[in-house]
């Protein structure tokens, strides 16, 4: 029922193909994913190339300027990759005066990963050329690609952070004769980008970290009071094989992205749903969303409260039903009311923002892979010749305590929330899927999954569902106007105090799916309606 009732759309939100499919962000990565699948790619070449073409024309979510990650299934093997960037050598707490230095301006930058993270997986997994995969993200670069309502809009909202910005570089790059928003329908190029993108090509992804590019990277940080040095660039961030985090929930195999990846956390929340009966879960009763949010709620303090150490997570996580265990608890604690986690009020609330892509082919070979600047349009910085953007993943350390695996430290890597998850049906990958929205990520992700799992949902009508989320200070996030009055007077007497959010939010993340079906011959993808995405296959 999940598959044969899905039904494609014309403007390709929503696909079916024969032969592989790719989801993105933007219709021109999903494009080049796709040409690097009928040129004989494999879904390795596929996603890479995707990536690089996001970087290019979803600016506001990633570039080379920041980091990736990814979980890859190929020749019957999962595979974590952690790209996880790095804080600069001279990245110590107290050369950060106030809150603002460490999420704008120059200070704010980690070492960019995500050319180490595609070159590896390139040079490891793909079959295509180096120069073949970054091709469609020069092209793209230079014949320019249409600014949409979306991108206007976070423009706009980010403006005067761009402006504030004392060299206004990024300004320069981004922004209309450096000084205002660009408006939807106009032609965004790129010339300097390509330029960039051409020498990477042609060099290989070592020369943005040790030739001409790292040294132009360099004087531009030395020259505006950054942190990030030739020798930071030179010891290239190191791309580490992890194995996935895994779990289960209604009979489907799930794998996740370990630490420092949230795999952890989506499977908890599932671990949690799990135990209540499909029943209540099949309506949107007040009753099934009050157990939503007291899930969501407990498993993002838990997630908050309990860093991970990725080097010895498999120490803590070792028993196999660890998980459950927790999750049992957790339960407990809702139905009786008794010993809840430290509340979270006051605390620090997940902004960040990012992008995800999923990518399947007929080999039954996935892909997805997150990516990100952390906020929206990063550190709203860029080298003059070089045209990108770099990240402010300095915000998404810990200050302050210095025994949080995740506190800002030389060389210490940021707290992410990236969850690329595959789950798996008879053995084979079914669903790879994966969504921005720092910690709206594992929570719009469970609200999908339940869907289709136990509401034997399509993923088309999935997608679409009203989501919510509970914050960490014990506010919920909702979509206001698509829930029934009943709810939200239901989940306020219960104490809740409800956040409205707009109709298919921005802010309730993004998901991008890709379906093989097991039923039937054929593919199926999903790109969320809340944001600019398309899938296509071949």
């Amino acid at each position: 029922m999940i598959e044969q009732s899905f039904s494609p759309t014309k403007d390709g939100k929503f696909s079916r193909s024969d032969n592989g499919m790719v989801v993105t962000a933007f219709p021109d990565a999903t494009k080049a994913g796709v040409e690097m699948l009928n040129m004989g790619g494999n879904v390795v070449d596929a996603a890479c190339a995707a990536a690089l073409a996001l970087g290019v024309c979803e600016p506001q979510g990633s570039g080379i300027g920041g980091q990736s990650v990814a979980l890859v299934h190929i020749n019957g093997r999962t595979i974590a990759i952690d790209g996880s960037s790095k804080a600069p050598s001279l990245a110590h707490p107290s050369n950060f005066l106030n809150a603002l230095e460490r999420k704008l301006d120059y200070k704010a930058i980690t070492i960019p990963s995500t050319l180490a993270v595609m070159g590896y997986l390139n040079e490891n997994y793909g079959k295509l050329s180096w120069e073949t995969i970054v091709q469609p993200a020069i092209n793209i670069s230079s014949r320019g690609f249409r600014i949409t309502e979306l991108q206007s809009f976070l423009l706009k909202r980010e403006l005067d952070n761009f402006l504030k910005v004392s060299s206004q570089s990024g300004a320069k790059y981004f922004l209309k004769n450096s000084k205002l928003p660009f408006e939807p329908g106009d032609v965004f190029k790129q010339p300097d980008l390509s330029n960039t993108l051409t020498e990477i090509a042609k060099q290989g992804y070592l020369s943005f970290y040790t030739g001409e590019i790292a040294a132009l990277i360099d004087a531009d940080m030395r020259q505006n009071d950054g942190l990030l040095r030739l020798d930071d660039l030179a010891l290239i961030p190191e791309v580490i094989e992890r194995q996935p985090i895994e779990g289960s929930y209604r009979g489907y195999s799930i794998k996740s992205l370990p630490p420092p990846g949230s795999g952890e956390t989506l499977l908890l929340i599932l671990a949690m749903m799990e135990s209540l009966s499909p029943e209540m879960l099949q309506n949107d009763s007040p009753e099934k969303y009050w157990w939503m949010a007291e899930i969501l709620h407990k498993a993002i303090l838990n997630y908050r409260k309990n860093p991970r150490n990725p080097n010895t997570f498999h120490q803590i996580s070792g028993d196999k039903d660890f998980i459950k265990k927790q999750a049992l608890q957790f339960i407990s604690e809702i139905r009786l009311k008794e010993n809840p986690l430290v509340n979270g009020a006051g605390a620090k609330q997940g902004l960040g923002e990012t992008t995800h892509l999923s990518a399947i082919d007929k080999e039954g070979n996935a892909v997805g892979i997150t990516q990100s600047l952390n906020l929206v349009y990063g550190a709203k910085v860029a080298t003059k010749g070089l045209g990108f953007l770099y990240n402010n993943y300095i915000e998404a350390f810990q200050f302050g305590n210095p025994g949080h695996y995740y506190n800002l430290r030389p060389g210490g890597i940021p707290w992410p929330c990236a969850t690329p998850t595959i789950v798996f049906k008879n053995d084979l990958p079914w669903l790879v899927l994966g969504s921005p929205g720092s910690q709206r990520i594992f929570s719009s992700m469970a609200q999908f999954l339940t869907l289709v799992i136990d509401r034997n949902m399509a993923i088309d009508r999935a997608i679409k569902h009203p989501r919510i989320h509970a914050e960490q200070n014990g506010e919920l996030s909702m979509e206001m106007e698509r829930f029934e009055p009943a709810v939200i007077s239901f989940l306020e007497r219960k104490g809740y105090k409800i956040k409205e959010r707009e109709s298919y939010s921005f802010y309730m993340g993004a998901l991008h799916v890709a379906l093989k079906c097991q039923d039937s011959d054929g593919f199926q993808g999903v790109a969320d309606i809340r944001r600019d995405g398309v899938a296509m296959g071949n």
